[in-house]
């Protein structure tokens, strides 16, 4: 023993760095000889620490990362076709980046060819909106795309959260040279630089959409003017920065440009709407102008160089815009190919300024005009009888109009109007003349008066005689109007009825309707008609054959109404609300099954009578149908 002891003072362990004089190290000793009868007495054992020992095994972590990136790239672009490209760009960002950033005239090897029934030749789509709009998910949709197909509409929508910068802009510029169509909302870090990569790369574009994008410059459209060659059409909005100078650019490289919307851009004045216009006059169809610093003079351009423009919106246009420059637009002769008119919220539109406008414009088929102060009975009559072509007429909220206004506009438009839609126009009276007897308006077909509420029994009699090739009617809120007006209506051969807060309407005129019409009657609407009940339902399940849309929300029908209906051999619905009818509990819900092999909607909302359990059944049952409830 003595001797062990002598041995262990005089030997010195050395362990790596580390040293060890003690003898009652059992743990050491024990592992370095063995003696099975050595005796220590008890000790705090010490941490040995042993690196050197164990250096040799240990695994140090490699990374996919260690070459530099001009070697990555150097390999990436002597891939043999696009998706090897992508597979490699998901491995890491750093790798991800490597691959967008090769421009498509920098890969060495051709793209491999595909064989039947690949799909690299398809055309695809992508939207990424509020969080997922991040620079590595929208690097990655830009290289990813092109291992599966052609990226051809792109879309980018921002949000308060989160920060877009050029980097994604450089991928889609240099993995996308055939992307048509480019959206950009509420992107407000980008700056040239990325706009430049996308006009360098992306020669194809047809589609340019910006929205709220306030770094966006002059210059930047006048890059995309320059490589862009393709691009048709351009829509422009609340973009601060850009003015005459980008429209100009816009105007004289693009000789294909043929839609051009421009809303909320502050430095847009005359010169730039006439510099389009001037430029362009072979191939504009439609211009849209809203909210823009414009006077007279863009009215004048538009009149005298809109030569191809079929559809034309001149929008919340400032008040320097008066009747003189409707006028002058009208008589300026180069409108003849204009087929659609919309005019909304503008303090210009007047009497003569309009009837200048139907004059000039002979093909116009469509004309919408809304929020008008100055336009009078007088105006409206002689606008519809200037417009030679005019088969869809649209007021809203033009105030000065009244009844003769409305019956005049009818009578002058004789074989031509097809559609007539009065919207808010509360100066509209009940008729207390008679129509000549010979007057008829037999060309129209189509009728929306909703929210007049000075509209009577007596107008809805006149229309009735007037009109009696009518096959759309849509009348809502006019509670001034009985049974007795209403049956004047159902004359003809009516496809499409809505009669929605009507609160008069009863039970008889749903039973004359479906009589008379259960032949033809594809959509029949009576949402908010209180005094409406089971008699209806009753009656149209035993006369409409072709019925496939039924609304009859917050309306007094029950359980036996739906029983109703679910009996019907003849009915194919395919849309159906019962919202808001209390009196509809959980006992039918199965007969609404029955319904089930052609319905496709159903409308269960604030049926208080009705629990969750059976909703979920009836759920589960069509499994066809979206269910609100």
């Amino acid at each position: 023993m003595s001797q062990i002891f002598s041995f262990a003072v005089k030997t010195i362990f050395t362990v790596g760095a580390q040293y060890t004089r003690n003898p009652k190290d059992a743990s050491l000793l024990l592992s370095l000889i063995s003696f099975g009868d050595v005796y220590f007495p008890p000790s705090k054992r010490q941490r040995v620490v042993l690196p050197t020992l164990f250096s040799a095994f240990e695994k140090k972590p490699v990374s996919i990362d260690v070459l530099p990136d001009e070697c990555l790239f150097e390999i990436f672009r002597r891939l043999s076709g696009p998706q090897e490209r992508s597979a490699c760009a998901f491995v890491s960002k750093q790798w991800l980046t490597t691959v967008s950033s090769i421009r498509q005239k920098e890969i060495t090897v051709p793209s491999k060819i595909p064989e039947d029934g690949d799909n690299c030749e398809g055309t695809l789509s992508r939207s990424l909106d509020g969080k997922k709009r991040t620079d590595v998910r929208l690097a990655a949709n830009a290289v990813g795309t092109a291992g599966r197909g052609i990226l051809g509409k792109l879309s980018i929508r921002g949000s308060n959260s989160g920060k877009v910068s050029d980097l994604p802009l450089r991928s889609i510029g240099r993995s996308c040279p055939s992307l048509g169509s480019l959206s950009l909302w509420n992107v407000s870090t980008i700056t040239d630089n990325g706009i430049l990569e996308i006009a360098a790369g992306c020669a194809q574009l047809e589609k340019l959409d910006l929205n709220r994008c306030s770094p966006i410059t002059d210059k930047n459209l006048v890059d995309i003017a320059k490589s862009c060659p393709n691009l048709t059409d351009v829509t422009l909005e609340a973009c601060s920065r850009i003015g005459d100078e980008g429209l100009l650019a816009i105007a004289r490289s693009r000789s294909k440009l043929k839609s051009v919307s421009i809303k909320n851009c502050p430095l847009v004045r005359d010169q730039g709407i006439a510099s389009l216009l001037s430029n362009t006059t072979c191939s504009l169809a439609k211009l849209k102008l809203q909210m823009l610093n414009v006077t007279d003079v863009s009215l004048a351009v538009v009149g005298h160089y809109g030569l191809s423009i079929t559809d034309l919106a001149p929008r919340w246009i400032a008040h320097a815009v008066s009747e003189k420059g409707f006028w002058v637009m009208g008589n300026g002769v180069g409108l003849q190919k204009l087929n659609s008119l919309t005019i909304p919220a503008c303090q210009g539109v007047a009497d003569m300024g309009l009837e200048s406008v139907g004059k000039g414009c002979p093909n116009m088929k469509k004309a919408i005009i809304s929020k008008s102060p100055l336009l009078s009975d007088n105006g409206l009559v002689s606008f519809a009888k200037a417009s030679l072509s005019l088969d869809s007429l649209q007021l809203e909220e033009c105030h000065r109009n009244t009844q003769f206004g409305f019956f005049g506009s009818l009578l002058n438009c004789g074989e031509k109007l097809k559609a007539f839609s009065l919207v808010n126009c509360l100066s509209i009276r009940h008729l207390t003349t008679g129509l000549p007897a010979s007057s008829h308006c037999s060309a129209l077909r189509s009728l929306s008066i909703r929210n007049c509420p000075g509209i009577g029994d007596a107008n809805l009699a006149a229309i009735g005689k007037l009109c009696p090739q009518l096959e759309d009617i849509d009348l809502c809120g006019l509670k001034g109007t009985t049974e007795s007006g209403n049956l004047h209506l159902i004359q003809s051969s009516l496809v499409k009825i809505k009669l929605s807060g009507c609160s008069n309407l009863t039970d008889r005129v749903i039973s004359a309707i479906t009589a008379r019409n259960g032949w033809t009657l594809e959509v029949l609407n009576r949402d908010g008609c209180s005094n409406i009940t089971d008699a209806s339902l009753v009656s149209i399940a035993a006369n409409c054959q072709i019925l496939s849309d039924l609304d009859i929300s917050e309306c007094a029908i029950s359980d036996s109404g739906i029983q109703a209906l679910a009996s019907s051999d003849k009915l194919k619905l395919q849309i159906l609300s019962v919202a808001g009818c209390s009196m509809v509990t959980d006992k039918r819900l199965p007969a609404i099954v029955g319904l089930g092999s052609t319905l496709l909607g159903l409308n269960l909302q604030q049926c208080r009578s009705i629990s969750n359990s059976p909703v979920d059944f009836l759920v589960g049952s069509l499994y066809k149908c979206d269910a609100l409830s």
